[in-house]
């Protein structure tokens, strides 16, 4: 199954257009949505989970138009927002119980088979008896994937699902995630470059409502072989090199600063190649070093 968006556009009442003819194939497996808070991504997922109307465009889900038939699309869609509200007196196991009826799931065996089920390949089992006001933030979101999962969707939609969660939670929850991708259409929203890097076979950087580069992540990486180049300096020179050169990203080492800077020959000035990776090709996009095209990343320099 194939999600198909063609020139959707949303434009909120204070004039803030979140949404600018963005066009997108979405193969099943995972794709990962990736840019910086407030870019388009929340709305374009509350759009995909037909809880918000677009002002023009087209959205469709193999045979299912998203924005008329979304009782048939709810039947089929998981949805695990940025935020959602639980009741933390509830245990897990009552709590996804209560969801599996509002899903439709009316016969109790069933019900009961499958709430066991979605405990288990969530790792929730042996607290399911706990409620759910005790639970982490990594067991929060993972229960949250269990509702999400309720009736086998077809098209799963996560709304920055690792925000804040510890390096262990983060990893548990992505290793549910991939597994996920098997078997579903699964689009991860974030602004962590590291989740699409790790889990995504395609991939799409958005940007003040508009789409800058749609790609694989490999392909985009090999596209900046050669490149990238690294300089290891002191804060102070920092203003002058960033004059000089196309500097792609500084971080702090040590209390030295690392930059990373974009030229496709050697800039000289201490650089040294580096080989790029996810966040060479993030920065670079939303920097504006590049032209991007829709298959990959078209090495021009912007002027």
């Amino acid at each position: 199954m194939e999600l198909t968006i063609t020139n959707l556009s949303k434009t909120y009442a204070n004039g803030v257009q979140a949404l600018k003819d963005v066009s997108l194939n979405i193969p099943g497996g995972m794709y990962g949505l990736l840019g910086p808070n407030g870019a388009g991504k929340s709305t374009l997922m509350r759009i995909l989970a037909t809880l918000q109307e677009p002002d023009s465009g087209s959205v469709q889900l193999g045979h299912l138009d998203v924005l008329r038939q979304k009782d048939e699309v709810r039947k089929t869609l998981g949805y695990l927002p940025q935020e959602f509200g639980l009741y933390p007196k509830s245990s897990a196991a009552d709590m996804l119980n209560h969801f599996a009826i509002l899903k439709g799931i009316t016969n109790s065996t069933a019900r009961k088979e499958i709430v066991g089920s979605l405990l288990r390949q969530t790792n929730l089992w042996d607290v399911r008896k706990l409620q759910l006001g005790s639970f982490s933030g990594g067991m929060r979101q993972r229960f949250g994937v269990a509702v999400a999962l309720l009736g086998n969707p077809r098209l799963l939609v996560v709304d920055e699902p690792t925000a804040g969660l510890d390096p262990a939670e983060r990893v548990r929850f992505l290793n549910l995630l991939s597994e996920l991708g098997e078997y579903s259409v699964v689009i991860l929203s974030t602004h962590i470059v590291e989740d699409v890097s790790e889990l995504c076979t395609r991939m799409a950087v958005i940007n003040r409502g508009q789409i800058l580069l749609e790609t694989e992540p490999q392909q985009a990486i090999s596209a900046m072989h050669g490149s990238v180049w690294r300089n290891i300096v002191r804060k102070e020179r920092l203003p002058a090199l960033e004059q000089r050169y196309q500097v792609i990203s500084t971080k702090l080492l040590g209390g030295r600063t690392v930059v990373h800077v974009y030229s496709e020959t050697d800039p000289g000035g201490g650089f040294e190649p580096v080989q790029p990776d996810l966040k060479d090709v993030y920065f670079s996009v939303m920097a504006g070093h590049y032209q991007p095209v829709t298959s990959g990343l078209k090495k021009e320099v912007l002027p």
